[in-house]
């Protein structure tokens, strides 16, 4: 089965084509919901928030992961990775978190969990740092936008490449350049694809 891994020079650090920069992940569980997260077609952008305004006068420390959705902005609340904090900072933390105007989207293990998308994230994040030539991309991202939503089988018959053209998909949903629909279904031939353009 594949683990995720961090990159070497900075392993509790988080990256997608969704971050604008690295976000400070140490809890493999919040490192699992980055990654769904990044995956997920209603996701627009992942950032972090190391501190905020909580009330006039003081700033609280709030260790806090922003995900623009299509619904609105939430703060991510992974229960697995929650961080234990006295009585007194989590009051600050969450007058700081409804001050930033941030939903709470509550994310528990077992949601984590939940199958196909557990693991057909976790089979397309495997792909997530395979380089796709660019003559293969444009094929891929073509065939997406004349054919608009396509089964994944579909797609890779019209794909003309001297490799499986299967990873590059799944490494351009990586890259945000395509949606997969990874909770349907497992990942096959009938899983829909739509171009993100």
């Amino acid at each position: 089965m594949f683990r995720p891994r961090p990159h070497s020079g900075h392993p509790h650090l988080f990256s997608s084509a969704k971050t604008a920069a690295p976000i400070p992940a140490r809890h493999p569980a919040l490192r699992e919901a980055l990654v769904q997260a990044s995956l997920d077609p209603a996701v627009r952008s992942i950032l972090y928030v190391a501190s905020a305004p909580a009330g006039a006068a003081q700033v609280a420390e709030i260790d806090a992961v922003v995900v623009q959705h299509d619904g609105g902005r939430f703060h991510l609340d992974v229960v697995p990775a929650r961080r234990v904090r006295d009585l007194d900072h989590e009051g600050l933390v969450q007058i700081a978190l409804r001050e930033l105007g941030l939903q709470q989207l509550v994310v528990t293990a077992a949601d984590l969990k939940a199958e196909p998308r557990y693991s057909n994230c976790r089979l397309v994040w495997s792909q997530k740092n395979l380089p796709v030539p660019v003559p293969l991309r444009m094929r891929i991202l073509k065939a997406l936008a004349d054919e608009g939503p396509i089964e994944l089988g579909r797609l890779l018959e019209t794909i003309r490449s001297d490799r499986d053209p299967s990873t590059a998909v799944m490494s351009l949903a990586c890259s945000d350049l395509l949606e997969i629909d990874l909770a349907s279904g497992p990942l096959g031939p009938s899983t829909m694809m739509r171009s993100r353009t």
